[in-house]
């Protein structure tokens, strides 16, 4: 778990959720998957932000949490959601490009199987 000021990022992988959270309620989710295949990429493919916390940089700080978590497991991250991808082109310093065949596999596991999330 990593924090951004009062708000703490809880890694769910066994429900591919990583959620924002503040005085204990979910303020953000980013719903994912990790690809089956190696090299075990994490695919970002919802970013929603709850009403009343929007406008706070939640999403943002989700997204850098996400590519935060995939450098320390040392696999790229596919951004197939739309906030997702845009700021990662906003932030390539943070968020490098994954390989083509990666992405490619990562849209082809997606669908294959749309209850990934």
């Amino acid at each position: 778990m990593s924090q951004t000021g009062s708000v703490k990022f809880e890694d769910d992988r066994a429900s591919g959720r990583l959620r924002a959270v503040e005085g204990g309620a979910v303020a953000g989710t980013i719903a994912y998957f990790s690809l089956a295949e190696a090299p075990h990429a994490l695919v970002a493919v919802h970013t929603v932000v709850e009403p009343g916390y929007e406008g706070r940089g939640i999403a943002g700080n989700l997204v850098k949490a996400f590519y935060g978590i995939a450098a320390d497991e040392g696999v790229p991250v596919v951004p197939l959601c739309p906030y997702a991808a845009a700021w990662a082109a906003k932030h390539p310093e943070q968020a490098p490009e994954a390989p083509a065949g990666v992405v490619a596999a990562a849209k082809a596991q997606l669908a294959s199987d749309p209850g990934l999330w």
